[in-house]
């Protein structure tokens, strides 16, 4: 679904709890920037999304449910490219994000979102929460 609203759009899908629902996310989010004009920064959207939907599988989305990604643009106020990722379960994120310790193999996916984002955080939802993160990109 796309809203355009004086320059403010907005695109949201939800995906199911499936491995193939991170790379239909990324995709999803490309096909937007590139519908918008977004041509910097494209590598750094897509990881972040990549890495906040696979969080919301292993962590947030419950059997039997999903997760939402929102994308907004105000393409023409000068505003951040945000993206939003809702989930339905429990679960804590911190931020800032913890550090993984020694040989983990997981644990790095928020630090790259803090490291490549502007800025991000976490929201409560009934049920559930959104993990955010923001790019400040140029305007077409």
């Amino acid at each position: 679904m796309e809203k355009n609203n004086q320059l403010r759009l907005f695109r949201e899908a939800f995906y199911r709890r499936e491995r193939r629902s991170v790379p239909a996310a990324r995709h999803f989010t490309a096909q937007a920037l590139c519908a918008w004009g977004v041509a910097d920064r494209q590598d750094e959207v897509l990881l972040c999304v990549s890495e906040l939907a696979t969080n919301a599988l292993l962590h947030g989305v419950p059997p039997g449910r999903g997760f939402r990604l929102h994308l907004t643009f105000d393409q023409g106020g000068g505003g951040p490219l945000r993206v939003e990722v809702h989930d339905s379960g429990g679960g804590n994120v911190r931020t800032p994000a913890p550090r993984p310790q020694g040989e983990d193999e997981g644990g790095r996916g928020l630090l790259l979102v803090a490291g490549l984002a502007d800025d991000w955080g976490v929201g409560r939802r009934d049920p559930g929460k959104v993990v955010w993160c923001e790019f400040a990109v140029t305007a077409p």
